[in-house]
């Protein structure tokens, strides 16, 4: 029988551990440094509040974590978000994103040309993506670059940056491009023009996104019980399959012996022919101290917070059709993102509350490690009421630090993987280094990156 060691109860490693068991004939051990798994993924549920305290969602069109949530019952569960128009706060004013745009990109003609978002000079210099060539790319480039260059700076300050910052915490002239939007440069390359391949991208989607009705659809998925009951699902089911949960269990070391690999974790020593390690990359260190793995003990991750605000509904003056705005960068704010969580997920709070969630922490902002939570509070109301009226205090506040959890995937990055994959087989076979530090921070990337893993050893 095949011994397999999975270190990391988080989405990745529950993931890989609840298809490796599926596979019978096989002993899954998965060791998770602290007390529960998920990772990331905590949902705070109390009093008729389902409110989560990490990842908030996943995107619909991914559906690997569909796939998943189907396989182990919970496909009647999965609700979608509702819809409503974005905003972006700039200017020191809320302001809709023009209809029709995919991540700030236009592919209507009025909508863009009437928005208070651009000046009328930065609405004529994205028009000039219909005139240049596609960007000659022969290694990465940042995102920064590639957008600056089709569309101009202020299509990318004032509307793509503040979308982009919520999903990868990186600079914007510092993230790569390949690892996070490649396809924006296919679609550039396919049609000649970024405009033109997304417009041509969004009409063939466009049926898919309504339902019979016509109307349209939310593009994120849920659980009416809140992210963590996924997890606690999917860990009783990878039990069930046969698979040991080892909480509390601290990895000190992994040496090779022989064809197969050594892992002591408590003082306890136990031999695996394969390892997945979905941990944090600042982990390898403690196990892996070869040179090519250097580029991992120098990759940052940003520190973010979140802020959850409970009122009564009649405290906050939102009769917005939306579900949340983004901040941008050159707004003097503490906050990124504000989410209407209450208007976004309806089963996330009592009849009657009004939920809101607060993002804090951009890259190089040590806020979410320095300050302590009633001033993290403090500042994060302080942007609200600046931003929306709200009378009187929450009943409930809960503040989140997810300390170095944003890796940065900076120009290079795919690159940079790829050989120290390629090194790993090599020098290490049979352990696999994987996780949200890798190919993908989003939760069906995570699960992705989990089938990828056991594929492999199963190869």
């Amino acid at each position: 029988m095949k011994k397999i060691a999975v270190i990391g109860a988080g989405i990745t490693g529950l993931s890989a551990a609840y298809y490796l068991s599926k596979l019978g004939d096989v002993e899954v051990d998965v060791y998770e440094k602290s007390d529960r798994a998920g990772g990331k993924i905590n949902t705070y549920r109390k009093d008729g509040y389902a409110i989560e305290l990490g990842p908030e969602s996943y995107l619909a069109r991914k559906e690997s974590m569909t796939d998943l949530a189907k396989e182990i019952g919970l496909g009647d569960d999965l609700v979608r978000n509702a819809t409503g128009i974005s905003y972006i706060y700039v200017n020191n004013k809320l302001s809709s994103l023009p209809k029709g745009s995919v991540l700030g990109m236009p592919t209507e003609f009025v909508p863009f040309m009437t928005t208070d978002l651009l000046s009328t000079g930065a609405k004529l210099r994205a028009g000039v993506d219909f005139l240049k060539k596609p960007t000659p790319v022969y290694t990465d480039i940042s995102v920064g670059r590639f957008f600056r260059g089709r569309l101009g700076d202020e299509v990318l300050e004032n509307i793509i940056e503040p979308l982009l910052s919520g999903i990868y915490s990186t600079k914007i002239d510092e993230l790569s491009l390949l690892s996070t939007f490649p396809h924006f440069k296919e679609l550039e390359e396919q049609h000649g023009s970024l405009i033109k391949g997304v417009y041509h991208q969004k009409n063939q989607k466009s049926r898919d996104a309504k339902t019979p009705t016509g109307k349209k659809q939310g593009q994120f998925l849920q659980f009416k019980h809140g992210l963590q009951s996924f997890i606690d699902r999917l860990k009783e089911t990878t039990e069930q399959q046969g698979a040991s949960m080892h909480f509390g269990y601290d990895v000190s070391a992994i040496k090779k012996h022989g064809k197969r690999y050594r892992l002591t974790a408590n003082e306890r020593t136990k031999e695996y022919d394969n390892i997945i390690v979905t941990t944090p990359h600042f982990q390898y260190k403690r196990w892996f101290n070869d040179l090519p793995l250097e580029y991992f003990k120098h990759m940052e991750a940003t520190s973010v917070a979140t802020v959850v605000m409970a009122f009564d509904e009649d405290q906050v003056k939102n009769d917005i059709d939306g579900t949340g705005f983004v901040v941008s960068r050159k707004m003097d704010t503490t906050i990124t993102a504000c989410t209407w969580t209450s208007k976004k997920w309806t089963h996330s709070a009592p009849e009657g509350k009004a939920l809101l969630r607060a993002y804090v922490g951009r890259p190089g902002d040590p806020i979410a490690k320095e300050k302590d939570d009633d001033e993290i509070i403090r500042l994060a109301r302080k942007d609200l009421d600046d931003i929306m009226t709200i009378n009187g205090e929450p009943e409930l506040s809960i503040v989140t630090r997810l300390k170095n959890s944003m890796p940065q995937y900076k120009v290079g990055h795919k690159e940079m993987i790829a050989g120290i994959k390629d090194y790993m087989a090599q020098q290490y076979p049979g352990i696999i280094l994987t996780g949200a530090s890798h190919n993908g921070v989003g939760l069906p990337d995570c699960v992705d990156q989990a089938i990828e893993a056991v594929e492999s050893i199963t190869e």
